[in-house]
């Protein structure tokens, strides 16, 4: 996420699942007024994350993890320094990086021209720049929007569907559906796929189609270019070394960058220190399948987040669903030894 960035949740969506050390008790703590955080900087909540961290006495390791490879007692962990560590039961939480998505043309691009969103996380060489964002959601207007806070020159957004909305909203009717996770094992696959269409419909209207309130005074002015009902046909690069991008419509836009704000899909093979349990891990469409708990066809394999929306919902791959997942999985370790 950029510096700057400016986070869709409010201050009710914490990573406590205790409800004591809540995004809304640091606030107090910090004597800062939950009206001077709306929207919330995501300088903010990463005080906050370090906070939470302090209070819980939680140490991190910054080492990355090589690779998982099975043992008879559970699991031997290696890490980048050649370490290995031993572990009976593994809980690995990979997010979105790993399955950024991007069109077919992207590949025509010339090198160093193109980006997806989760790649283009600073603006130091955005002064005067001419950038195309492609996608018309949440990101794709957010670092539109980012390119004009640091001097873009021009800024094309070009997506397929037409000009969404931008009001307030409010995702409170995502709280029944979490907690009813934790209720009821299994809640999500318990409903019938008619319910689970009309949630999803709702959280697809709350938070894909409507953008937030705050975007709309950012990309105003002539430097801010709207292609809603297009899509890019072709790419070619001009003798002047420009990029010249068609469109649908017919019009040429020349540019300097291209960010694909072109969303992510799932593809847990793409993870790289899983790929030693890829034989062993059941999945569907990309997606691992998951118990009632989190766990994996590999046993004391737990994978909650974003790759875990399938089996429990949309909710589950932001951090509203993080107190609910390490409740559910904390649970079964305790209650299995």
């Amino acid at each position: 996420m950029p510096e700057g960035m400016l986070l869709r949740s409010g201050p009710d969506w914490h990573l406590d699942a205790s409800e004591v050390h809540t995004f809304e008790a640091f606030l107090e703590d910090a004597g800062i007024a939950v009206a001077d955080v709306d929207p919330v900087p995501i300088s903010v909540f990463l005080e906050y994350a370090v906070w939470f961290q302090a209070h819980k006495g939680i140490v991190v390791d910054d080492r990355m993890v090589r690779a998982l490879i099975r043992s008879d007692d559970g699991f031997v962990v290696q890490l980048d320094d050649e370490t290995e560590l031993v572990a009976q039961c593994v809980v690995a939480a990979p997010g979105n990086g790993y399955f950024y998505h991007l069109p077919d043309w992207a590949a025509t691009l010339p090198d160093g021209i193109g980006a997806h969103t989760s790649a283009t996380v600073e603006f130091d060489d955005a002064d005067g720049a001419r950038v195309l964002i492609v996608g018309g959601r949440q990101s794709a207007y957010e670092w539109a929007a980012l390119f004009g806070d640091h001097g873009a020159a021009r800024v094309d957004i070009v997506h397929r569907h037409e000009i969404p909305r931008f009001e307030r909203v409010s995702w409170k009717f995502v709280d029944e559906c979490v907690d009813s996770t934790v209720r009821v094992p299994g809640w999500w696959r318990s409903l019938s796929r008619a319910q689970q269409d009309e949630i999803a419909a709702r959280f697809w209207k709350v938070g894909r189609s409507t953008l937030e309130w705050w975007l709309t005074p950012r990309i105003a002015g002539p430097r801010f270019h709207r292609w809603p009902g297009s899509s890019v046909v072709d790419t070619r690069t001009l003798r002047n070394g420009t990029t010249a991008v068609m469109l649908s419509s017919g019009d040429r836009l020349e540019v300097d960058r291209v960010v694909f704000a072109t969303g992510y899909k799932t593809d847990i093979a793409r993870v790289p220190y899983l790929q030693t349990l890829l034989p062993q891990i059941t999945t569907i469409d990309g997606f691992p399948t998951l118990d009632e708990r989190f766990q994996s066809s590999v046993r004391g394999l737990y994978l909650p987040g974003f790759v875990s929306t399938r089996d429990f919902g949309p909710f589950f791959g932001f951090t509203k669903g993080c107190p609910a997942a390490a409740t559910i999985i904390v649970d079964h370790l305790l209650a299995h030894g």
